[in-house]
């Protein structure tokens, strides 16, 4: 009888054991699978953050044209990235050696933008 007891008493640690080892196992695959999935939707956030800016720079520059078309597609890119950089607080200095163009060219390109939220600014604190 205290042999059958012993050897109850080990298999049922041996199980203990394998149950913990079991757990610690699949909660480290749970958290890399949790990490991947993470990962995944930071990426798709991030695209869709840069296509919503994207859309918004666009919007912002039609309204400007007034239907006049853009020359090429290449124009609407720069002045996207000029935007953009001006938006994120870039000097005219910094835009023009990153573009590749002058100073002035930068601010006339971006004119037309800054004064429209200049405006906007003044009507809103106007009333």
């Amino acid at each position: 009888m205290g042999w059958a007891l012993a050897i109850l008493f080990i298999a049922a640690v041996s199980l203990l054991i394998l149950s913990f080892y079991k757990t610690g196992q699949s909660s480290t695959r749970l958290e890399q699978q949790i990490d991947q999935l993470t990962f995944s939707f930071k990426d798709d956030i991030d695209q869709l953050q840069q296509q919503i800016r994207n859309f918004e720079l666009d919007a912002e520059i039609a309204a400007q044209e007034a239907g006049v078309q853009a020359d090429t597609q290449e124009q609407r890119v720069l002045l996207r990235e000029m935007l953009d950089m001006h938006r994120r607080g870039y000097s005219f200095e910094s835009i023009s050696t990153k573009n590749q163009l002058t100073k002035e060219e930068v601010e006339q390109l971006l004119a037309p933008y800054i004064k429209t939220k200049d405006e906007r600014s003044k009507v809103a604190n106007e009333s």
